[in-house]
């Protein structure tokens, strides 16, 4: 996008059907932390346990 088509924008306030929609992505638009976390873990776990049963 240009500068030139940047001067043409016009910023309008938020309707109420935007806000509405914002809402709605903020709660349900969240990546999800505590998945990726408790796969890491047992992934983790896995790989050390598979490491300890390989050493003895």
């Amino acid at each position: 996008m240009s500068i030139r088509e940047m001067r043409g924008m016009r910023f309008t306030p938020l309707t109420e059907e935007d806000r509405k929609r914002n809402a709605y992505l903020d709660h349900v638009n969240h990546a999800p932390y505590f998945t990726i976390f408790l796969v890491i873990g047992g992934v983790f776990c896995l790989f050390t346990i598979a490491m300890l049963l390989a050493a003895f």
